[in-house]
């Protein structure tokens, strides 16, 4: 039997349990990454060797499978840069289950990858691409030079395929997240604010703009340490906690898997070391059933303010 994981992170977040259905499956293909961003909670970056193999993807069907998921949501780093990414997404779409990719844009220019906007519109690949800013000069403070012209030809190859497109069946979600320690700004405002610009600038198309909160994690919180800011963050989280979103949080109906097919309970769990139902142990997807996870408790930490501050936040957007 595997040692337990040690875990220790006191909290008085509410405590909270899982949905009887698991809808989802949120999968981390791994940590390489063509981008290296400050916020980023997975420290995703080129240098990273962390891949989901073959073996372990066939797992993770199957374990989807049997739970009855209907939405496989894949992650990472950059998800596309896992050498079995296309083999994945088209044994789910055979399934006939719904697909996301979580995309930063600028890969679909990376070399090697010249199909690879062609191959996601031919399997109805859902894509929820992040690009913090309308602004060039904050996204590429925020991700790197020239990142937000190389995100723009991303969406512009997409456009081109339908995505963002109305009634094409091809959405197209774009993420925005703030420079710093604020929480996001009201969804609807913003969104209408980035069409506006998008298109008048740059003839950009999408369908939905999702506002995601900085989760203090990695290398975000490490940079709020630096700036002697870490605690006034959490201090702010934990101020704007509203109850009614706890209803909402995406954890309810989604398990996340790692590169190595071990379960959490979300993607920031995972990135914490807080395993499934903070029981103590990992638990593999080999290993698991669907009535182990029905109505489970779900592991918190403080953390979790992140997900229920303010309008809330989750990999679908304000809650």
């Amino acid at each position: 039997m595997e040692a337990p994981v040690m875990w220790s992170n006191p909290t008085d977040f509410p405590s909270i349990r899982r949905a009887r259905q698991v809808s989802t499956v949120q999968v981390n293909l791994g940590y390489v990454c063509n981008q290296t961003c400050f916020h980023c909670h997975v420290n995703a970056g080129p240098n990273r060797r962390e891949s989901m193999d073959a073996a372990t993807l066939e797992a993770v069907l199957a374990f989807a499978d049997r739970v009855g998921a209907t939405t496989l949501d894949l992650t990472g780093g950059a998800p596309e840069l896992n050498p079995h990414f296309r083999w994945l997404v088209t044994q789910a779409r055979e399934r006939g289950w719904t697909v996301i990719d979580r995309c930063n844009l600028t890969v679909l220019t990376e070399p090697g990858q010249d199909s690879l906007a062609e191959f996601l519109a031919d399997h109805q690949v859902q894509i929820v691409a992040s690009l913090p800013c309308y602004e060039e000069a904050n996204v590429d403070q925020q991700r790197g030079e020239g990142v937000f012209q190389r995100s723009l030809q991303g969406i512009r190859m997409l456009n081109a395929l339908g995505y963002g497109q109305p009634d094409s069946g091809l959405p197209l979600d774009l993420v925005y997240n703030p420079q710093g320690a604020e929480l996001p700004p009201p969804q609807g405002e913003l969104e209408a604010a980035y069409r506006e610009s998008l298109l008048r600038d740059w003839s950009i198309h999408f369908n939905r703009l999702l506002t995601i909160t900085n989760m203090p994690i990695n290398r975000f919180a490490g940079q709020l340490r630096r700036e002697g800011r870490y605690q006034e963050y959490m201090d702010r989280l934990r101020a704007a906690h509203r109850t009614e979103n706890l209803a909402k949080v995406m954890c309810r109906d989604l398990v996340s898997v790692d590169w190595e097919g071990y379960l959490f309970d979300c993607d920031f769990n995972q990135m914490l070391g807080l395993p499934l139902g903070a029981k103590g142990q990992r638990v593999h997807v080999q290993n698991i059933t669907a009535q182990a996870l029905d109505q489970g408790s779900i592991a918190v930490g403080e953390h979790c303010y992140g997900c229920t501050a303010g309008a809330g936040s989750s990999c679908s957007g304000a809650l």
